[in-house]
């Protein structure tokens, strides 16, 4: 697979996502994430804009979907999205939903095995019941609360290897990733690059050290797009 370079616009106003992501699209990425936060401040409408804005682009919707899983994908379908999110951790009908609802309105599913009790046999169960992709995903508050209490971060890249070999599928990986980690990935098999607030150096704010993110990001999809196909079980 050739690797993608996805943003994830973990924004909360719709104009700056926008901005955002046309600067992005300059910059070489190639697939464009309405994070959980833009969807929870702008919803529907939010994915419509970026869609009316971008309209041959690939858009992830983040939903973290746990209930109610057929509705929510019809919905960001028709509202423009290509790909959504269901969680590891939802039941085993709501999961087996999001995927019949991706194969009804054409939509590809991204299982996220974040907090699963074993993360491995969580990606595992989520291509089992017919995710086309994985995101092996360390939440952020689990992130910050184990830092706080001086213990190590977790990182994505610990099991990495092990999610790539457990799957046959395309593997992403997210939560507290350096720059450098996330561009690494290929390397580890992992085809897909996600570049979120976390990853822009500033781990509370979307910007560069130096404000250039433009740069920053052409830089990323370069080395990125340079590591020519991935394989894929």
């Amino acid at each position: 697979m050739k690797p993608v370079v996805q943003i994830s616009l973990d924004l909360t106003n719709i104009d700056e996502a926008l901005e955002t992501a046309d600067m992005a699209m300059r910059a070489g990425v190639d697939w464009l994430e309405a994070g959980t936060p833009l969807i929870l401040a702008e919803g529907l409408h939010g994915v419509r804009k970026l869609r009316e804005a971008f309209p041959d682009t690939p858009i992830v919707a983040d939903l973290k979907t746990m209930d109610g899983g057929y509705l929510e994908v019809e919905m960001m379908a028709k509202a423009g999205a290509t790909h959504v999110v269901v969680m590891a951790r939802a039941h085993e009908e709501t999961v087996k939903c999001v995927v019949e609802a991706g194969r009804d309105f054409d939509v590809k599913v991204m299982g996220d095995n974040m907090i699963s009790p074993d993360m491995i046999e969580g990606a595992r169960w989520l291509e089992n019941l017919g995710c086309d992709y994985i995101i092996h995903h360390i939440g952020y508050d689990e992130r910050r609360g184990i830092a706080a209490r001086g213990e190590r971060m977790p990182s994505p890249m610990d099991q990495l290897r092990d999610i790539v070999d457990a799957v046959s599928v395309p593997v992403q990986a997210v939560g507290g990733l350096s720059l450098e980690q996330a561009i690494q990935c290929p390397e580890y098999g992992a085809p897909m690059v996600v570049i979120g607030a976390p990853l822009a150096i500033d781990a509370d704010a979307f910007k560069t050290a130096d404000g250039d993110l433009e740069s920053s990001l052409r830089l990323i999809c370069e080395k990125v797009h340079a590591y020519g196909n991935v394989p894929v079980k």
